[in-house]
């Protein structure tokens, strides 16, 4: 009997022992559910008054870091940037910076390059970081991209120095063939050949300058306000006219064509009208059609051909300048557009080029909502080809126009400068 109560009495106290472990776990549970986790801690609620808000609104990345260098705030552009991984500052020089402020409460700021993490690209992120405190637990890490800016200010200082290169080479020409005609007073022969000479530096010195000016117009590649219908034939016309005596110099045959003629309508590219700047789209036909003469070898043929092209945005007209000249190499093509580039310097500056055609056609396409491209294959030849909204108005006036060419139409005198421009218009 003792034993059964005394068995009794344990399996009581055992019960009550459980029962009592279990209420403790539970009210555990409950206060482990109620304390706040690390993460909410690095919330707003941490942040003072308004600064979330602030932060959400900067430009420059945010960062925001605890006592602990974990980050309690930062904005997407911070992520995008890569400064901020798995919770924590990935970047050791702006962390020690963080570290240091906290310690002393100094702002600081610095300049760093960082490498592109999964870019592939070699080139570096130029950032400018600035820590402050923020409150006395906090550190504020702002970052600003400085890449783009150091990209804009390399091309000026590029585009200074090759200015004054290019302004040096005809001015020190002329200081010297003027010393030469001094010197050669009284050889008459000698002062007509260096009076000569003189005469093509000042031309060249002309040619840089009035590229210089056209350029500076046409760069920033804003929307026209001064457009107006151009005729394509009469911009084909104009800038052949430009280059006859270099191409008859040269024995070049320069042919006009067009799916209009090929269609066997009267005006050929009569019809085709472009919506633009007049003066401008001349520069820029008149310099594909000039570079295409020069680079071209003697009795070659330059042709000039324009049809119009569907696009979901409106259509299009497109101007192909083709040679048979010595062709661009790949990696030239990627640069034959930026200013002063040349892919030849010395055959450059033996026909007078500044360098700076291809860069005024570049700017003039993308003011006028279009585009330039490049084909090449060295030996071969190049097709320079320009696409520019057409002038819809007028054309849906025309009734000569020529019958629409779809924009995936493979004609074959914008891929492959040595096949026939269909029915070609040949000036001698």
């Amino acid at each position: 009997m003792d034993v059964n109560a005394a068995v009794a009495a344990a399996a009581a106290i055992a019960g009550l022992c459980t029962g009592v472990i279990a209420m403790l776990a539970f009210r555990w549970s409950e206060r482990d559910q109620a304390r706040p986790t690390r993460t909410s801690l690095h919330t707003d609620a941490v942040l003072p008054p308004g600064v979330d808000t602030v932060l959400s609104v900067l430009r420059s990345s945010a960062v925001v870091l605890d006592e602990s260098d974990s980050v309690v705030k930062a904005s997407s552009a911070a992520y995008a940037l890569g400064l901020v991984r798995g919770g924590k500052l990935a970047v050791e020089p702006m962390l020690h910076m963080a570290r240091d402020t906290r310690r002393d409460g100094e702002i600081r700021q610095v300049e760093l390059d960082l490498p592109r993490r999964g870019t592939g690209r070699g080139e570096a992120l130029a950032v400018s970081a600035r820590v402050a405190p923020l409150g006395s637990r906090l550190v504020l890490l702002l970052v600003e991209d400085l890449t783009e800016a150091r990209r804009i200010e390399a091309v000026r200082r590029d585009f200074v120095a090759n200015v004054s290169h290019e302004l040096k080479t005809p001015v020190g020409a002329l200081s010297l063939l003027s010393e030469a005609v001094m010197g050669a007073s009284d050889d008459p022969e000698a002062v007509e050949r260096f009076a000569g000479r003189m005469q093509i530096e000042a031309t060249r010195l002309t040619n840089l300058v009035q590229e210089l000016i056209d350029l500076s117009r046409v760069q920033n590649d804003d929307p026209l306000e001064d457009a107006e219908p151009v005729r394509v034939d009469e911009l084909i016309a104009e800038a052949i006219d430009r280059s006859r005596h270099p191409a008859s110099t040269k024995q070049i045959t320069m042919a006009v064509g067009g799916t209009s003629q090929a269609e066997g309508s009267a005006g050929g590219t009569a019809a085709l009208h472009i919506w633009g700047n007049r003066g401008q789209l001349a520069a820029a036909l008149g310099n594909l059609v000039e570079n295409a003469v020069n680079y071209s070898p003697a009795r070659t043929r330059v042709g000039i051909s324009a049809r119009r092209v569907s696009a979901p945005g409106g259509d299009l007209i497109e101007i192909a300048v083709t040679d048979q000249g010595i062709g661009i190499s790949e990696k030239d093509r990627e640069r034959v557009f930026e200013r002063f580039y040349r892919v030849d310097p010395a055959r450059s500056r033996a026909t007078g080029g500044t360098g700076l055609g291809l860069a005024i056609v570049k700017h003039v396409a993308a003011s006028h909502g279009g585009e330039v491209t490049v084909w090449s294959s060295e030996g071969q030849g190049s097709t320079f080809t320009l696409r520019l909204p057409e002038a819809g108005a007028v054309r849906d006036r025309s009734s000569t126009g020529p019958d629409r060419v779809d924009e995936d139409d493979d004609r074959p005198y914008d891929t492959d400068p040595n096949s026939e421009i269909p029915a070609p218009e040949v000036l001698p």
